[in-house]
């Protein structure tokens, strides 16, 4: 869609520019992954023994493998190419991306992360894509995700998704179908999560969970092995849920903190996610959701 520069009251279009270099593209997003697309960079033009090199190799926030593949000539068969890719992935053993992971992150990222080998994600970055293209993905049963670049005059950058792959289910319960009734009555990850809480805690999860999701109708609430994450393009919020008080992760930007309820976490944790405020009672609940307020718009 067209982008416009409010100048005064006066719209002006900005037109389209192309990228100096073929590797314009690649850089400029590597080097700013975690704030585009929330991923951890871990490598680039990284060898296969397939032949041929994976573009970048990344980590997103629930520990999975990330394959981008950047489409930058009309004829490049990008799809084809980041399945190759994937298929060298998954012959391989998971702890060779666990030990790209330590040695690019740190050990504390690394154990925050925890390696989510059995959901691989690939990523398609280009200017545009053909009908064969979108046809391609839609009938392949992988996470397989296209996304569309544009680069305007003013140093103008937009990337907008051209399709919406579902969420994977954890891959303990994927792995192989229910064989019993228990089984099929295991605990979800939400019951998991609020297992160690006490009742009040539980309770002020149960509030905030409703003042959060109030904040717009497109968030996305998905429970991980460690936290409730809350997303619109990006996590804005990760709720620890503790046995008195939840802790709540948030994004990398400066806040309004009258009360300095928001503090950094240490950079050797290597975190995206790196403030931090914590609720310990419904009193503290209005400042916290202003807090996370805050770090929602910084998604948008």
């Amino acid at each position: 869609m067209p982008i416009f520069k409010n100048t005064a009251g006066k719209l002006k279009k900005l037109n389209v520019l192309p990228l100096d270099k073929e590797k314009a593209l690649q850089q400029l997003l590597e080097s700013n992954l975690q704030e585009v697309l929330d991923l951890r960079f871990l490598a680039t033009e990284y060898p296969t023994t397939f032949g041929g090199r994976i573009d970048t190799l990344a980590v997103d926030s629930t520990g999975a493998p990330v394959i981008i593949e950047y489409k930058r000539n009309r004829n490049d068969n990008v799809i084809n190419q980041a399945l190759s890719y994937l298929k060298w992935l998954k012959t391989q053993k998971p702890g060779f991306f666990e030990k790209l992971m330590i040695d690019k992150l740190g050990p504390h990222a690394a154990e925050h992360l925890r390696l989510d080998w059995h959901n691989p994600r690939v990523i398609c970055i280009a200017e545009s894509y053909s009908k064969f293209d979108i046809d391609t993905v839609e009938v392949v049963p992988l996470r397989i995700e296209l996304m569309r670049y544009r680069y305007y005059e003013d140093g103008v950058f937009a990337l907008e998704p051209i399709n919406l792959p579902e969420e994977p289910v954890l891959a303990a319960t994927s792995a192989k179908p229910p064989q019993d009734k228990a089984d099929a009555s295991a605990p979800s990850s939400f019951d998991l999560l609020l297992n160690k809480a006490s009742p009040a805690t539980r309770e002020l999860f149960e509030q905030l969970r409703e003042r959060v999701l109030a904040l717009d109708e497109t968030i996305v609430e998905k429970p991980t092995a460690f936290y409730v994450a809350y997303k619109v393009s990006n996590n804005f919020a990760e709720v620890h849920i503790g046995k008195n008080q939840l802790k709540i992760h948030l994004r990398p930007i400066d806040y309004v903190d009258p009360q300095n309820a928001v503090d950094k976490i240490p950079e050797g944790y290597n975190w995206t996610m790196d403030r931090r405020v914590y609720l310990k009672s419904a009193d503290e609940l209005d400042y916290v959701v202003g807090i996370i307020e805050q770090s929602y718009k910084n998604v948008l």
